[in-house]
């Protein structure tokens, strides 16, 4: 008797152990669902960089305040048989109107960067429309330009900034290389953060009218020729469509 009652709590303990193997089983699976069902709310993404074999990059120059320089960077950037990107503000054109037109008449590509130069991220969607359309008016008005590149001012953005952008044919592009010339470092300090973190498909941020951009945008263009670097305006670097974006934020040619 006491043999079959061990005998019984053992078939028991069997059923019991493969009851919760298969609960397990289950619950795992369950996780893991779970799981690629939230990996799949990421983040909307604007353009860091360019997958490409191709040794080139774009550099670019984010226009707010001050206008001094940008002349003499457009000359260096002729010298070396190269063009840019300027993102212009608005109130930056309504206040250069004769750089800005400039900028256009010299080959340049000339991209939006807001209005009035908010925090797009604090902004509702009719006021981000608005800071985009004004932008894009200003640009067209003065420089005969109709701009489909938008940098957003301090890099912020949010999903809603990206759906609109989407929405009005616009291409948001940040940068995987910041110069950080805006801190006031040396033209060396400069060039020695740029050339160490240019890559093929590197789009490289600078400002037209930081302390020492003269001289560094010159020892950058040099490093890149030196290298066989190809420079080319944000507009030729990336793909224009028929492209996705991973969560690098790394645009990919489909």
């Amino acid at each position: 008797m006491l043999r079959f009652s061990i005998k019984k709590r053992t078939v028991a303990f069997i059923f019991l152990f493969i009851a919760l193997i298969a609960f397990c089983a289950t619950q795992n699976s369950t996780l893991q669902v779970a799981n690629v069902y939230f990996n799949t709310k990421f983040k909307k993404l604007p353009i860091y960089s360019v997958q490409t074999d191709e040794k080139k990059v774009a550099i670019s120059f984010d226009a707010a305040w001050g206008a001094d320089k940008t002349s003499e960077i457009m000359t260096i950037c002729e010298e070396y048989g190269v063009k840019a990107t300027f993102f212009l503000v608005g109130f930056w054109v309504e206040d250069y109107p004769d750089v800005a037109k400039t900028i256009a008449e010299r080959g340049f590509e000339i991209g939006l960067h807001s209005s009035t130069h908010p925090d797009m991220c604090n902004l509702s969607s009719s006021q981000i429309e608005l800071e985009l359309s004004k932008n894009r008016e200003i640009i067209q008005s003065v420089c005969g330009v109709e701009a489909n590149l938008f940098r957003p001012p301090y890099g912020s953005y949010n999903d809603t900034l990206i759906n609109i952008c989407e929405d009005m044919n616009i291409i948001p592009v940040q940068w995987s290389v910041d110069s950080l010339d805006w801190k006031g470092i040396s033209a060396s300090e400069i060039a020695n953060r740029v050339c160490s973190q240019s890559k093929e498909g590197s789009i490289v941020l600078f400002h037209n009218n930081s302390d020492n951009i003269i001289q560094g945008i010159r020892m950058v263009l040099e490093y890149y020729k030196n290298n066989n670097f190809n420079v080319v305006p944000v507009g030729e670097l990336i793909y224009q469509q028929h492209y996705t974006i991973n969560q690098q934020g790394i645009q990919i040619k489909k």
